[in-house]
Parts: structure tokens; sequence; C-alpha cells
């Protein structure tokens, strides 16, 4: 099995996932950053969490939900990743990978930049980028 694809996912994964999670630390105002609109995201809740997500979710609320929120609406210390800005056009995989392992500038909101993530592994954020992105279906985000 080649194993360059997977680790390719997981480092995506990781970095994304410290990416949002800078969000989390400070009240950052760097230039270009725009304030988080008062209702940041919505996530219908009519169809049942598939099985394959319910350890991404788990994980989620673990080291995201914090400063992201609950099904990842965003809060006052994290923005939303139920939101265009984190299709995985805009920000793939690998950017939530190395997000979670390194940390992240504030590029895109005032929430201030995010910490690298202790103690989650990349098969960790692997499972929350599954979940991540199911929310984002749901969300017809795409």
């Amino acid at each position: 099995m080649n194993k360059q694809p997977r680790q390719i996912l997981l480092r995506g994964v990781a970095g994304v996932f410290c990416w949002f999670v800078v969000g989390c630390s400070e009240n950052g105002t760097s230039a270009g950053q725009s304030s988080p609109p008062a209702t940041i995201a919505q996530v219908s809740t009519e169809k049942d969490l598939p099985t394959e997500f319910k350890e991404g979710e788990e994980k989620f609320k673990a080291f995201c939900s914090p400063c992201h929120g609950v099904q990842a609406v965003g809060t006052a210390q994290g923005p939303p990743l139920v939101h265009k800005i984190y299709e995985p056009s805009h920000h793939a995989d690998f950017a939530f990978q190395r997000a979670a392992a390194q940390g992240v500038k504030a590029h895109h909101w005032k929430f201030g930049n995010m910490p690298k993530i202790e103690g989650v592994t990349a098969d960790d954020v692997t499972q929350i980028i599954g979940y991540v992105r199911w929310l984002q279906r749901q969300a017809g985000i795409f």
C-alpha cells in the first residue's frame, strides 16, 4: 500500500485543524481580517451522523469545540468551520493537518492566531476532518 497519499492527507488535516485552533488563542486585529457575523453558521441536524464520523465528532468535541463551537458553528473565541472559507477548494484537508501540528497566523478573522494543538495526532485530525466535511456538506457548502 502506498503510504504517500495517506501521509499527505494526514498532514493536510492536521494543518487545517491547527489553522482553526489559532483563531481561538487571542483577539488579533490584523489587516484584512473580518469580524465574525452575528449568526456565524447553521448546520441542519435532520440527518443522523453516519457511524463513520462519530469518532471524528468525539475528537472534535475534545480538541476543537471549545473554540469552534458545537457542530463547528463558531464561538466568540474562534471562527466557524462550517463556512465557505473552509470549503475544500479554499482550505484543503492538508491545511487542517498543518494548523493542528504547527498553528496558524490569523488571516481571515479577528480571533487571533491559532496555536498548535497539543496531544492531537494526525490520525485524530483525519477523523476530525471527515466530521467537519460532513457538517459542511449538510450545510450545503460543497
